[in-house]
């Protein structure tokens, strides 16, 4: 990846080695989907619940924490459900700015533990899930999710993690 620009916020991800699980997870995507890592920026925000909270209702209306939110630099949605989103253009610097992303500790904890799952496995899969939505692809329906999930699924496997929707 050109820049993969990580802001941590609270401490508990530095014993995670999030900016290597953050590139793998960016680059792996990014790789699958046919776009060069080299030529994107990404930013990473690694932040507790209390954060992603306040995040979450000043973006969203959803005043409550969250594992990871995404806003995409720009809207590559398809038009029909179940496409493929456009893909990202790069500006006259040659780079792709695909956007931003932020990751709370407490909630990949929890949802680790509950699954009985490696945190860095969680973390990983949220990842490739967040910059997938930097993309244009979405879960708002059936089709959407269908598609979203399955190119989690493969991306995953490629990096030799477990499908993360079997229990």
């Amino acid at each position: 990846m050109d820049e993969l620009a990580l802001v941590i916020e609270d401490d508990r991800w530095r014993g995670l080695a999030l900016d290597e699980l953050a590139e793998a997870a960016i680059r792996a995507t990014l790789t699958d989907r046919n776009i060069d890592p080299g030529s994107c920026e990404v930013t990473v925000l690694a932040c507790d619940d209390a954060r992603i909270a306040v995040l979450n209702g000043d973006f969203r209306d959803k005043p409550v924490p969250t594992n990871v939110l995404s806003w995409p630099a720009a809207d590559l949605a398809p038009v029909t459900p179940g496409d493929f989103p456009r893909p990202p253009q790069r500006g006259i610097d040659g780079l792709c700015e695909l956007g931003d992303i932020a990751i709370s500790f407490d909630t990949c904890d929890r949802e680790a533990q509950a699954a009985q799952k490696p945190m860095p496995a969680h973390v990983t899969h949220l990842l490739v899930h967040g910059v997938l939505h930097l993309l244009g692809y979405d879960h708002e329906t059936d089709a959407d999710a269908a598609l979203m999930e399955g190119l989690e699924v493969k991306i995953l496997g490629k990096m030799g993690l477990d499908d993360p929707y079997r229990n």
